[in-house]
């Protein structure tokens, strides 16, 4: 399926000079910018309820209890992604990507900022886990949007022959905005002390967020509208209602469901190495949070030096390859790395994290906005990302550290059942990728 077989703007691109190569840079920036503010908000979100709301918003339950409820305001965020994602993805394929990302960007950046001056449940009772549940259902319903977006804006304005490594840019924002929310709270965990943390070390990390969140705002207006969504703009082939649209027709139906289970693999292992791993070495393996968060902080700068790579493989195997062979790795790896946690040792633990967070997430991670996109042609292709990535977030991302943790639990405080689960779901991921079609690969 070709990128837009129409668009000609493209064929000129890839000698990197001119004013084409300047507007591709601004899109590149933008796209990458965008994720990295996004997900540092989403992430600030999820490092905090390993280790900060459970006392502040939910201090009468016991700890098992308490966090629990924690990841569950986390997993809520994932619930609202789906509906942003169809909002979102349907005015991203009516009135364009730059505005639609705009839009979401602002509204993440001032769910994020008012968490940061929320009171919390000593100050109004059960009134602050309340607000904080509606600004995390903000959180998740612009985030629904962002994502699909900013793949587009950069894999839309890429030269012919690098599609996959312009498409893995803006996932180099995730690992930039995981790198920068867990590396913020460890500055300021060694910095302060417990209590003055917990009363406004925290907040100082979400405050940051508005000065992020308006550079993000200026790069993004001045980029332009991507090609392929000017040119079915010119053949008035916009799509009217580009949900309906998407499961009206065969083949994107078919794509659609094998992009939803091939993802489950990815979404899973994230969210346990970028979120519960570090409620689980903090609390079940009694490690310091600083050189925890420290630990996935060099695993995410690691992983973000390791997505272009990725994209390069693209460029050369194909996504479907690169995609396939970075989930096994992640199948095969979970039970060694849980066995290298329970060893106990934090640099084992750091080592652990850098080759199944830092490296193999980001094999198949850098060739996933690729892969995605050449799922849908362009009048339904911020609808379609949208969903499969939205959707899928829910059982895939929002609730794996809510069964991880139940499963450690039901395993006497093992983790080797949680360890079956994760498995089983680079086991789906492999085998839905091994059904996606080469021919629907995103091409030029």
């Amino acid at each position: 399926m070709a990128l837009l077989d129409t668009t000609r703007e493209r064929a000129d691109t890839d000698d990197g000079g001119g004013l084409g190569a300047a507007r591709t840079r601004t899109a590149i920036a933008a796209s990458l910018l965008g994720t990295t503010v996004e997900w540092y908000d989403f992430f600030l979100y999820s490092t905090a309820a390993g280790i900060v709301f459970d006392k502040l918003f939910f201090p009468d339950a016991s700890a098992f209890v308490g966090t629990m409820l924690s990841f569950a305001t986390f997993a809520v965020g994932f619930l609202m992604r789906p509906i942003g994602g169809v909002v979102f993805g349907h005015i991203g394929d009516r009135i364009g990507r730059k505005r639609t990302l705009a839009l979401t960007m602002a509204i993440m950046g001032v769910s994020t900022a008012l968490m940061g001056v929320l009171p919390t449940s000593v100050a109004i009772g059960v009134a602050a886990p309340i607000l904080l549940l509606v600004l995390r259902i903000l959180q998740g319903f612009a985030l629904g949007g962002e994502w699909a977006g900013a793949v587009l804006l950069a894999v839309e304005h890429s030269p012919r022959k690098r599609v996959g490594l312009f498409g893995s840019y803006p996932q180099i924002g995730l690992a930039l905005g995981l790198a920068l929310g867990t590396g913020v709270f460890a500055l300021l965990r060694s910095t302060l002390d417990e209590q003055a943390f917990l009363d406004y070390g925290w907040r100082i990390a979400f405050g940051a967020s508005v000065v992020l969140v308006v550079i993000g705002l200026v790069v993004r207006l001045r980029v332009d509208e991507t090609p392929a969504f000017r040119e079915i703009d010119r053949l008035n082939r916009i799509s009217k209602v580009p949900v309906v649209e998407l499961f009206r027709h065969a083949k994107t139906r078919r794509n659609t469901a094998l992009g939803l289970l091939s993802r489950w693999g990815e979404g899973a292992a994230f969210n346990t190495w970028g979120v519960f791993a570090i409620s689980f070495a903090t609390g079940h393996l009694g490690f310091h949070q600083v050189p925890v968060l420290l630990a996935v902080t060099i695993a995410a700068l690691i992983m973000a030096v390791a997505i272009p790579l990725s994209g390069v493989l693209t460029d050369r195997f194909g996504p479907r390859k690169v995609y396939l062979t970075g989930i096994a790795a992640y199948g095969l790896l979970v039970y060694p790395v849980f066995a290298l946690f329970e060893v106990g040792n934090i640099v084992v633990f750091t080592v652990a994290i850098i080759a199944v967070f830092g490296i193999a997430h980001a094999i198949f991670y850098g060739a996933q906005g690729t892969l995605y996109a050449g799922l849908y042609p362009p009048e339904v292709r911020y609808t379609g990302l949208s969903f499969v990535y939205q959707v899928s977030g829910v059982y895939a991302s929002g609730i794996t550290p809510l069964i991880v943790t139940a499963l450690i639990a039901a395993g006497g405080g093992t983790p080797w059942l949680a360890c079956g689960y994760l498995v089983a779901t680079a086991v789906i991921s492999v085998i839905a990728t091994l059904f996606i079609s080469e021919d629907d690969r995103l091409t030029a």
